[in-house]
């Protein structure tokens, strides 16, 4: 991973309804390889958008984060899996018994569809929560660092293939699960961009720097006046 290029590392969301929506920005931003898609574009266009992702030779994260009992998670997985996407999250707070289902049937999917199985990464923590929110409105008595760490953990003994952290946390999730373990850090914002809701954030060469392998960097890119200068000046600044 020491290896990829900043433009490499970066992961653009597409954030939007539609497949129309989708294509152009994607049609805006020619150097952008890898590509999120969540729930609402998931939702609005299935599979469709995956496979003009594909044709493009998009890199693709299908980041539904499913959160269920272990037997849908498992079907959804292999599902999921034969799209040919690189990365899948699920939560990691579904419980080992579910991330383990979820890693098998994944596996089965891809090789049912005869592609490469997807990198299965958890859910630590929503990085839109913060530590007031975990112990006041979740009730959850550990340190905000330590209840990331605990979920990371979890998902690295089911056999997953990484987790997604706020960058706060990304140094020490990289110094206790080692260096095979994918980490992917939303909450990425430059200096000159606005924070939004994202509550636990770091820059982007901070981000890398703290041990973070891939970072989704949204509305400083997508909501820029010039999109293809906003990902180009953040490449740049990661690459000093």
């Amino acid at each position: 991973m020491s290896n990829l290029s900043p433009a490499d590392r970066i992961i653009v969301p597409l954030d939007v309804p539609t497949e129309k929506d989708a294509l152009a920005l994607v049609d805006r931003l020619p150097d952008v390889g890898f590509w999120k898609v969540g729930l609402e574009l998931f939702v609005s266009t299935g599979g469709t958008v995956l496979r003009q992702l594909k044709e493009r030779n998009k890199r693709i994260f299908l980041d539904l984060k499913f959160h269920d009992i272990p037997n849908t998670m498992a079907g959804a997985c292999r599902a999921a899996a034969r799209y040919g996407v690189d990365l899948l999250t699920i939560h990691a707070a579904a419980g080992k018994v579910a991330l383990e289902a979820s890693q098998k049937a994944a596996l089965e999917g891809a090789t049912a569809a005869g592609c490469p199985p997807p990198n299965l990464i958890a859910i630590t923590l929503l990085t839109s929560i913060p530590p007031r929110a975990l112990a006041f409105e979740l009730k959850i008595p550990l340190e905000l660092n330590d209840y990331a760490l605990q979920m990371a953990i979890l998902a690295q003994e089911s056999g997953l293939a990484g987790a997604v952290c706020s960058p706060q946390e990304a140094s020490q999730l990289r110094s206790v699960c080692g260096e095979d373990f994918l980490l992917v850090t939303p909450g990425v914002r430059p200096t000159w961009a606005e924070a939004g809701d994202q509550k636990r954030s770091l820059t982007p060469l901070e981000a890398i720097q703290a041990g973070a392998n891939y970072l989704v960097i949204g509305r400083p890119i997508t909501a820029a006046d010039d999109p293809a200068a906003a990902f180009a000046r953040i490449c740049e600044e990661m690459g000093k």
